[in-house]
């Protein structure tokens, strides 16, 4: 059964995450597989690689290929460089406490390339963000600059309307406040003049009844009857016969 070292793709979109895999050459890319051999987040910088080194190793000694992206990241964390010293020992060319030596000074040299590298990236992220930030400060500082004489203008040239509107809305206020209070004694006088002629008409509605009623009497009795009307502020009608 031919097997292939692989890359199994997992993640989001857009934000991609690799499984390091084992898998027959005749399976899907992301189907079943017979070891996982570590993972590959290409997500960082520089890319974060876990990879077990002594079972990829064995899976190549015993044929196993990788792929091209697979074989490239192998490379760089000493899989190859590895299998190859393995069977250097396995020839007789080298023992194995020499091929771990060599590749404990190449592991220890690689590791110091990449923490010289993450050195870099961090400071020259950190140079263009101070880079930006005083790039920002000088416009700022221009921009201010610039708008100083601007706004003493226009200060000065405000003040003389700022009075202006004040006394106009004195004036509109006075104004106001007297157009309210006659409004009011208006209203008053229209009450009152309302309520005394609703008395006038309740007074002559009851005149007439009155002189109704004295109509009735004088048919009734055939005597004169005088009718005599007590009003009184406050109180109700009394009639006298």
């Amino acid at each position: 059964m031919p097997v292939k070292i692989r890359l199994q793709r997992h993640g989001k979109k857009g934000k991609p995450f690799y499984w390091i895999v084992a898998a027959d050459a005749r399976s899907k890319r992301d189907g079943k597989y017979l070891e996982k051999l570590g993972t590959y987040n290409p997500n960082f910088n520089p890319a974060k690689i876990e990879i077990d080194v002594d079972g990829t190793v064995k899976w190549l000694q015993n044929g196993a290929q990788p792929t091209d992206t697979a074989k490239s990241i192998l490379s760089y964390r000493g899989v190859m460089l590895k299998n190859h010293l393995v069977g250097g020992v396995r020839k007789g060319a080298l023992t194995e406490e020499q091929a771990e030596a060599k590749f404990q000074a190449w592991l220890e040299e690689k590791i110091n390339k990449v923490d010289a590298k993450k050195s870099d990236l961090e400071k020259a992220k950190d140079a263009e963000a101070t880079r930006i930030f005083e790039a920002e400060k000088a416009t700022n500082e221009a921009r201010i600059a610039a708008a100083v004489p601007v706004v003493e203008e226009v200060v000065e040239e405000a003040a003389p309307i700022v009075e202006v509107a004040t006394e106009e809305v004195a004036t509109e206020e006075v104004a106001t406040v007297e157009e309210v209070a006659t409004e009011e004694v208006v209203l008053k006088k229209l009450l009152l003049l309302e309520v005394v002629l609703k008395k006038l008409l309740l007074l002559k509605l009851l005149l007439k009844k009155l002189l109704l009623l004295k109509k009735h009497l004088l048919l009734m009795t055939n005597k004169n009857i005088k009718i005599f009307i007590s009003l009184k502020p406050g109180t109700t009608a009394r009639f006298f016969l």
